[in-house]
């Protein structure tokens, strides 16, 4: 005899949603609930795993004058919480050539002085659902060591919570968004095996498999996801696919 989902045998709590009160089960997170409550999501719900940052969520507990945020698809709901989404927090982001861009501290400052209206306050940490020492990374690009700043971001998920408590108006995950960029393209050492993969793809290696897939129907490319060849979970640092032989 199969059991009942725990969403339906789980305690019933109140937690508010945009103002309104719901009786949802403790067990879901803020993603769940606010789906059990009747609402459909058409954006701001993404990979739900915690990694896209779509889902950034503010909310507060009763009694507790401090303003908590996470990400939907990870926090669990708690009774009597006031919550409301921010799938996407206007930040500026500036408009540069890549391609002749200097990969040094003084050209991300000059595409962002506001780095230099940082104080320090530490908000932008706090803020991070994924722990990222905000306040650290934008110091690093102030000292212009670009590699400590990517080295500090790389876990930055663009939910742009950090910009929305920032005292001093900084588009930190744009900043970051921009070093890692500059980092990768042109101060990462070269490697012979990105080059001679980066030279297949120019050449049309993989041209003939892609119009292939084109050209099968949903049901088809759906059997072959199915039957595809799967990383292993058990150590998969040690395994290659039988597909990337000869490359």
């Amino acid at each position: 005899m199969s059991q009942a989902p725990e969403s339906l045998t789980a305690k019933l709590i109140p937690i508010y949603i945009m103002g309104k009160r719901y009786e949802v089960p403790e067990t879901l997170t803020i993603m769940k609930a606010i789906e059990h409550a009747g609402y459909k999501f058409i954006r701001g719900c993404g990979c739900r795993g915690g990694i896209c940052g779509a889902c950034g969520t503010v909310y507060r507990r009763p009694g507790d004058y401090r303003i908590h945020v996470g990400l939907a698809c990870q926090t669990v709901v708690e009774p009597e919480m006031v919550l409301t989404q921010i799938p996407f927090y206007p930040a500026n982001r500036a408009s540069y050539d890549y391609a002749t861009m200097e990969a040094v501290g003084a050209a991300v400052g000059a595409l962002y002085p506001e780095l230099f209206r940082c104080v320090a306050c530490n908000a932008c940490t706090k803020v991070c659902p994924m722990d990222v020492e905000v306040m650290d990374y934008i110091a690093a690009v102030k000292r212009g060591d670009l590699a400590e700043a990517m080295r500090l971001s790389f876990d930055c998920i663009q939910c742009g919570l950090c910009a929305s408590r920032c005292m001093g108006e900084l588009p930190q995950y744009h900043i970051a968004q921009l070093v890692r960029r500059l980092y990768g393209g042109k101060l990462a050492p070269a490697t012979d095996h990105v080059d001679a993969m980066v030279k297949k793809i120019a050449d049309g290696y993989y041209q003939q498999k892609i119009d292939e897939l084109k050209k099968m129907s949903v049901d088809e490319l759906k059997k072959l996801y199915t039957a595809r060849e799967q990383e292993p979970h058990q150590a998969p640092e040690l395994w290659k696919a039988k597909s990337a032989e000869g490359l």
